[in-house]
């Protein structure tokens, strides 16, 4: 068995490019024997004001699972009760310093593009920062 993670959002083209940067995967590819999305949204019979309704983006080493955005038409409300972790700073083995060094790094990459920094937290030895990303989804770096 397999998974995907799904995020609802306002604008998946947007999304899925931000997500696809933020965690190194790609726009997932047309299936085979078409040439773009469309041509394949065509094929299938979806209304053209559909088209932009939805996007994914997959790993490319084909390790990590496949990301799904789809559009709804309400806005977020409230707290993630899923977020992602992006482990940025690495293993409990790797030096406090240095995870927190990696892990600022990692932060300033996402704000860049287009990522919110809430705050930063270090408890028990370990360090994050919680993020949101361009649509408001909550996230640690």
């Amino acid at each position: 068995m397999t998974f995907q993670v799904t995020f609802d959002c306002a604008d998946p083209a947007m999304l899925s490019t931000f997500w696809a940067e933020a965690l190194g995967y790609e726009v997932q590819p047309p299936p085979p024997d078409f040439d773009s999305w469309p041509a394949f949204l065509a094929a299938q019979g979806v209304p053209e004001d559909r088209w932009s309704s939805a996007a994914a983006i997959v790993d490319p080493a084909g390790v990590g699972p496949r990301v799904f955005f789809q559009r709804v038409p309400e806005p977020k409300t409230a707290k993630n009760r899923v977020h992602l972790d992006l482990r940025s700073g690495g293993g409990l083995d790797v030096p406090l310093d240095i995870r927190r060094a990696r892990t600022e790094e990692a932060a300033a990459r996402l704000e860049r593009l287009g990522a919110t920094r809430v705050k930063a937290v270090e408890e028990l030895g370990v360090y994050w920062v919680v993020m949101r990303d361009p649509e408001g989804n909550e996230f640690c770096a």
